[in-house]
């Protein structure tokens, strides 16, 4: 589900989700509260967030700051969010019938949602 890759100028680490079941405005929404912020407050938004995506951002997040920590000797303490975005995945597409034999779609949106973590001296 994650993955990661790291930039090893400017120690950035990325994680990814691929693939998820939910719409890219709903995930913005959740995204976009956490950007720029230090990786402990974004964990305190994201475990307080009504909202169901924020889930799934927070595994993403979690899965960042463990490629920071494991592969690259980071501290969590240091890191900040310095890029977090969603894009948009694949569509499904369902039927739903209607009346008089007729069609209409049903569009299932998926995401994908990225998270960069740097250490906060180089902010």
């Amino acid at each position: 589900m994650a993955t990661q890759s790291t930039d090893t100028q400017t120690r950035e680490v990325r994680a990814t989700a691929k693939y998820v079941r939910v719409s890219p405005g709903k995930a913005r929404l959740v995204v976009d509260l956490v950007r720029g912020k230090s990786v402990a407050a974004a964990f305190d938004i994201l475990h307080f967030s009504e909202r169901n995506v924020a889930v799934d951002v927070e595994k993403v997040l979690r899965s960042a700051v463990a490629n920071a920590e494991n592969n690259n000797g980071m501290r969590a303490d240091d890191l900040f969010i310095k890029y977090a975005y969603v894009d948009e995945g694949p569509t499904l597409k369902r039927i739903r019938p209607r009346a008089k034999g007729s069609a209409s779609r049903i569009l299932k949106r998926t995401s994908h949602i990225t998270i960069i973590v740097a250490p906060r001296k180089e902010a």
